[in-house]
């Protein structure tokens, strides 16, 4: 079946994520993002993608700082009601019945009950005609007690991270399931040796 290229994203599960910032008045903004990605496994940056008019953006550009919290399936309910366009002054934690988490290194909260938080500074922008690239670098990353596995990542079973599946009629929404199978990152590379790992030396 053909599709257009602009309904791309339906072929992809997203990720789903509440990106937590504080306007010049001191109002607390909350907003969800699928439109997020960490930038490769050798850097502390990730990258979020943004329309020019959004609450988000504009307290983000102001302050330099915000609070990506990565939210478990049951919050599902919680997502829309952070989505909506509220004014600028309105609380969207209250709107949403969500309690902030104090962060460590920045000024704006997590949102509490979540799986990770990932404290961020604005590190840079790349800005286009109809969106903004937004990169920021990770001062602080916390991940909730009991959701870490023997191999030091988030245990999928316990954790059930919120995805969405987008199609024409809207929103699904869906988690991630472990296969019990993989393979190290040393399998990428001659001799098995990974060159990004910690303490890690190329072979002769």
């Amino acid at each position: 079946m053909d599709f257009q290229p602009v309904d791309r994203e339906l072929a992809f599960v997203l990720p789903v994520v509440l990106v937590s910032t504080i306007g010049n008045q001191g109002v607390r903004n909350l907003a969800p993002y699928s439109n997020f990605t960490p930038l490769l496994r050798s850097t502390d940056m990730i990258l979020l993608a943004s329309w020019h008019r959004r609450d988000t953006l504009k307290n983000i550009r102001a302050n330099g700082e915000f609070v990506v919290s990565v939210p478990p399936v049951e919050m599902a309910d919680k997502i829309m009601p952070t989505a909506m366009h509220y004014p600028p002054d309105v609380d969207e934690f209250v709107q949403a019945c969500l309690q902030p988490k104090p962060s460590l290194q920045v000024a704006p909260p997590g949102v509490e009950g979540c799986l990770a938080w990932l404290e961020c500074r604005l590190a840079k922008q790349y800005v286009e005609k109809s969106y903004v690239l937004v990169v920021g670098q990770v001062l602080r990353m916390e991940v909730a007690e009991g959701m870490v596995n023997q191999r030091g990542g988030l245990d999928l079973q316990r954790a059930r991270p919120l995805l969405a599946s987008l199609d024409r009629e809207g929103v699904h929404w869906a988690t991630a399931v472990d296969l019990g199978k993989g393979e190290p990152y040393g399998a990428m590379f001659p001799g098995g040796q990974d060159p990004l790992a910690q303490g890690a030396r190329p072979k002769p």
